[in-house]
């Protein structure tokens, strides 16, 4: 039945809004949806070849029928896809503001990568995926550049103590604060300035205690 595959990847996309990973990219199932609509291309193409150059869609209203649902199938289908699509790729764009590193793109025994992990792997990824993630981290890097002053990856909300108790998860060498170098070693506790260390709680090296 034509639609059947379009609403798998629908369904699979409202899975994905309720999940901290990033699934696998349906790699089967958009390929099986693309020719399907090829398949519509092609059984229109075949009806208006049947019927000659000069068809009216008041001659034959059957043939304008059965035309007229096979391009609904197709819009459906290509709306699908947009759709998924869209999805993943705002996830990605998330991803690249909180300050994911893909430091092992490619590597095996992941399912998905989680929201949280960071670093992780991103093996689910589909290859243009990786390819657009990078291109948009470089973007966000050149705009970072110009306001150097200003992190523009830091949370929106705003602190509600200036100074916050953090301990050191792993290893991550020295940072420069505002009241001089750290050294942050594992498992070492620090009382800081959660501006000097946002990013570093971010990418999953250090974590705030309550």
């Amino acid at each position: 039945m034509y639609g059947d595959l379009a609403a798998k990847l629908i369904q699979d996309s409202k899975r994905t809004q309720s999940l901290d990973v990033l699934p696998a990219y349906q790699a089967d199932l958009v390929n099986s949806i693309i020719r399907e609509i090829r398949d519509l291309q092609r059984d229109v193409k075949i009806l208006l070849d049947q019927q000659g150059p000069n068809f009216r869609a008041s001659q034959d209203r059957r043939v304008s029928c059965a035309i007229f649902v096979l391009q609904i199938c197709m819009r459906r289908n290509k709306r699908c896809l947009l759709a998924y699509h869209n999805l993943r790729a705002r996830r990605l764009e998330t991803l690249v503001w909180s300050g994911f590193e893909t430091k092992s793109i490619g590597s095996e025994g992941d399912s998905g990568v989680a929201l949280s992990d960071r670093p992780s792997v991103a093996s689910a990824w589909h290859p243009d995926e990786e390819e657009y993630f990078r291109g948009y981290g470089d973007v966000l890097a050149e705009l970072k550049g110009e306001w150097t002053d200003i992190d523009l990856t830091g949370s929106m909300e705003p602190p509600r103590d200036l100074f916050i108790d953090v301990r050191v998860l792993k290893d991550a060498g020295e940072i420069q604060t505002e009241y001089g170098l750290i050294t942050l070693t594992k498992n070492n506790q620090f009382y800081v300035r959660q501006g000097d260390v946002e990013r570093l709680i971010q990418q999953g090296y250090i974590q705030k205690l309550h």
